[in-house]
């Protein structure tokens, strides 16, 4: 630790990051004292303890405190002096500090993603253990019912069926506790709004919209889309040099966690029909699925930017798709099924008694919702053509 006195001078004194120490070290700040600290695991939680007896708690950020990761001579007592010295002039670029509601939301998504990456492991050791012993699986699905009955009778050696036995013990306690973490899930989007405003979004289901709104926060730091794009680290990297100009991959710089739901999301989102999808398929004939893919997650960051700024549904949601997520996810989260049907009290259609099904009327009346959503998208798009246009010269 460096301490810039009043007088000028430097102070330095070595603590360790023990509860203890830093609540002392925490008794011995005031308003008037500004901390500054590197962005590592337990940076927030530190920041936490030192908010309450501190002035101004800042976190830099590792991305643009460039002067201590090109330094020469890196050790603590350097980084620690050129910290120092940075917030005392006011110079030190800070990382956005969560309120304690996104920071709940960031470890839950953070933990269930982290269960769906060890289920994929273990079924992953259960699949090289039939390879290596050329053993051939009579179902597709290795991990249904009647997958695991045959992994429990597999013509296998004893120690490799002792293992695949173990791997599923393993297996059916993750699936266990990734349930469970699923249901929180389900409790935390069904207390926000703006989890159900992007549930509307084709390929994001609750728990994809927790991760990025745990991600985002406060929607309002960010002035335009193009900022969300960057933070998510889907913007591509651009080199200039007089006048040639060279637009390479995407940075990956930022939340690396929600750029792969985004990802992820996008691949479902380019299959019901509209605009995203007529991109997707205008970029795929010339550069591939995969560069399609990820710009097609690049303009799904630019909609939810949108969605979340004016609160408005995405135009292009499928009417019964969404209607299904949000019972799913009144479900987990309650354990009451959401009634179906036709409240009582409502008054009968005007197509009862006329052998028109309803359902008929209700696509009809979705199929027109859609069409009125497409003459919007193209007059908007003729209107930035309009805009964008040189006059003529006379």
């Amino acid at each position: 630790m460096a301490r810039h006195l009043p007088d000028g001078s430097v102070q330095r004194e070595r603590i360790a990051t023990e509860p203890k120490l830093l609540k002392d070290f925490a008794e011995t700040l005031g308003p008037q004292d500004v901390v500054a600290l590197e962005s590592t695991t337990n940076a927030m939680a530190v920041a936490r303890l030192l908010k309450k007896r501190a002035g101004k708690v800042l976190i830099s950020n590792p991305m643009k405190t460039r002067l201590i990761a090109e330094s020469h001579i890196k050790t603590d007592k350097v980084d620690a002096s050129v910290l120092a010295q940075l917030a005392r002039s006011g110079f030190l670029p800070t990382v956005w500090q969560p309120t304690e509601d996104v920071e709940l939301l960031r470890r839950r998504a953070a933990y269930h993603g982290a269960l769906g990456r060890q289920l994929t492991r273990v079924k992953n050791r259960i699949h090289a253990v039939l390879a290596r012993n050329l053993v051939e699986a009579p179902v597709s699905d290795l991990f249904c019912e009647k997958g695991r009955a045959f992994l429990r009778q597999a013509p296998l050696p004893e120690d490799e069926a002792l293992q695949v036995e173990m791997d599923l013990h393993i297996l059916e306690t993750l699936e266990a506790v990734r349930q469970e973490a699923t249901q929180q899930l389900a409790a935390l989007a069904h207390a926000h709004p703006r989890a159900q405003l992007l549930m509307s979004i084709p390929g994001i289901d609750y728990p994809t919209a927790v991760g990025i709104l745990g991600a985002i926060g406060e929607v309002t730091r960010f002035r335009e889309p193009k900022k969300l794009v960057s933070y998510f680290g889907l913007n591509p990297i651009v080199h200039q040099s007089a006048q040639h100009t060279y637009t390479g991959r995407i940075s990956k710089q930022g939340r690396c966690h929600a750029r792969w739901l985004l990802v992820e999301a996008a691949h479902c989102a380019v299959r019901p029909a509209g605009p995203l999808k007529a991109f997707f398929l205008r970029l795929k004939a010339r550069k591939g699925a995969n560069v399609a893919v990820v710009a097609a997650a690049r303009k799904l960051t630019t909609i939810i930017w949108h969605m979340l700024t004016s609160g408005e549904p995405y135009r292009w949601a499928p009417e019964k798709t969404t209607r299904e997520k949000l019972g799913r996810m009144h479900y987990h989260a309650t354990g009451v099924r959401r009634k179906g049907g036709v409240k009582k009290g409502t008054p009968r259609p005007a197509t009862f008694g006329s052998g028109v099904r309803a359902r008929d009327v209700r696509a009809k009346e979705d199929k027109a919702r859609r069409a009125d959503a497409q003459a919007d998208y193209e007059r908007l798009i003729e209107e930035r053509a309009e805009s964008t246009r040189s006059p003529r010269s006379t």
